[in-house]
Order: C-alpha cells, then sequence, then structure tokens
C-alpha cells in the first residue's frame, strides 16, 4: 500500500496488459469483444483507432486516412487488462479462434484506490 498526497490509500495489483493490432473492416471486433467481455470476463477493454500505420506483413503497405480517400483499412487497436493467467487464456483463445497474428503482453502495475 502506498499512501497518495491527500493520504488516501492506493493499493498496486500486478496484472498483464495485452494489446491486439488489426484492421477496420474485418470482422475481428465484434468477435474479439464478445470473447473478451462475455467468455473471458476481462476486466477492462479499451479500442482505439489509428490514423496511420504499418505492421509485419510481407507487402508492408501503410494504412491511412485522408481528405480524399477514407480507408476502411485504418489500424484498430484493443488493449485489454487483468490478472496474468487470464490475459494469457484470452490470447489463447483468441488466437485459435480468430488467427490473430499481431498480439503483444506484458507485465503490468495496476494502482487502484
Amino acid at each position: 500500500m502506498v499512501r497518495d498526497a491527500h493520504w488516501k490509500t492506493t493499493m498496486k495489483k500486478t496484472v498483464s496488459c495485452a494489446r491486439i493490432f488489426t484492421l477496420e473492416g474485418h470482422d475481428h471486433l465484434d468477435q474479439i469483444l464478445q470473447i473478451l467481455h462475455d467468455e473471458e470476463n476481462i476486466t477492462g477493454v479499451t479500442i482505439s483507432r489509428g490514423i496511420a500505420g504499418y505492421g509485419d506483413s510481407d507487402s508492408r503497405e501503410v494504412h491511412s486516412a485522408n481528405l480524399l480517400t477514407l480507408s476502411l483499412e485504418l489500424p484498430l487497436i484493443v488493449d485489454f487488462y487483468d490478472e496474468s493467467e487470464k490475459v494469457l487464456h484470452a490470447i489463447e483463445v483468441l488466437q485459435q479462434r480468430l488467427n490473430l497474428d499481431h498480439i503483444v503482453s506484458w507485465p503490468a502495475a495496476l494502482h487502484s484506490r
């Protein structure tokens, strides 16, 4: 436990974070959310839309949006966190069921009141 400047007690807990890189226009998003929320009961999930990006593919094509061409293949990032065992299990399920190739994970500290 750590005391902050306002003398409120905060708890520090070890968790794991994971990040999925995918693209809009692919049917993964609803399935990812359904698995993380309904099946795996993951604590927190955030989805962000990128304005540009490229990945580890053979073409290394840059996906971006501009005023002339509004791409339906903009980068999407799905971040989630929970206890390490739950995150690792969720990653296994997502890879098996959705064949997702671009997932990274790391340990983190959750600071909560």
